[in-house]
């Protein structure tokens, strides 16, 4: 069992270097979808200054924790785009019958297909709230936590797609549900939980789970608090568990259009 889990780990960070050095064939594209996809995030913060010249408390949150969720919003953004990019456009895969090639291989199918390729600009945001980090406050302490928390972030985000785009196997073209969850997880993403009151606030916990992925986090690296850190983790594990039962239970249903192509 541990040897198969290491041979697939083995195999997804060769896939990942592969892609890298695909797209580093042209690096001022590469380096240059980086830096400006790390320029578009900081001019969002503009508004965030004036906004806190007008008062010094926003739904809770000083400008230092807005900085903060921005980090997490934007690492866990471009963790997930650069280590799970197919995930986010795997029902397209299903719907064109472009499974087949995966299937034919000795590896976990699911893994196979979502870490098959990277998104460059990805990259830029995952620099970018390392960048916020520092001015909020680096220690130790915060980095590693700050680290933990994108990876279970950006596992949880491409979990959802998983799951969202899964449903392709039972409903047809599933893209516009898939999109509309992945762009509500996004857009709630860099707004304090203190400003979403009742429902509102209860969905972001529950149904579109940025609460999750991103406040408690927020609150874990300010006030370290294991109750939440374990919920974030706990949350994480069973949307692991639950996107590999909705996609294999999918698979079951799908039909191959006959198009095979070699993966590495």
């Amino acid at each position: 069992m541990l040897t198969e889990v290491k041979n697939q780990i083995k195999v997804v960070f060769l896939s990942i270097k592969y892609s890298v050095m695909r797209e580093l064939l042209n690096r001022f594209t590469f380096i240059s979808n980086v830096i400006f996809m790390m320029l578009n995030n900081a001019s969002m913060i503009i508004q965030w200054l004036v906004l806190f010249s007008l008062r010094e408390n926003m739904g809770g949150y000083t400008f230092k924790e807005v900085l903060l969720l921005w980090g997490i919003a934007s690492s866990t953004f471009g963790f997930s785009r650069f280590f799970f990019y197919k995930a986010f456009s795997l029902s397209s895969i299903i719907n064109e019958g472009k499974l087949d090639s995966y299937i034919v291989q000795p590896k976990n199918i699911l893994i196979s297909i979502i870490t098959s390729d990277i998104s460059v600009s990805a990259l830029g945001d995952l620099l970018y709230g390392y960048i916020m980090l520092v001015f909020y406050g680096l220690s130790i302490k915060s980095f590693l936590l700050f680290t933990y928390f994108i990876i279970t972030g950006g596992i949880i985000i491409a979990a959802i797609s998983v799951i969202l785009n899964s449903l392709s196997f039972w409903f047809g073209n599933t893209d516009v549900i898939a999109e509309t969850g992945n762009h509500l997880m996004t857009n709630f993403a860099t707004y304090p939980d203190g400003i979403f009151k009742g429902i509102a606030k209860a969905l972001l916990f529950t149904l579109i789970p940025v609460g999750i992925s991103n406040y408690i986090p927020v609150h874990v690296i300010v006030n370290f608090d294991l109750n939440l850190f374990l919920i974030n983790t706990t949350v994480c594990i069973f949307l692991i568990y639950f996107a590999f039962i909705t996609f294999y239970t999918g698979l079951k249903r799908y039909s191959s259009s006959n198009l095979m192509s070699s993966k590495i």
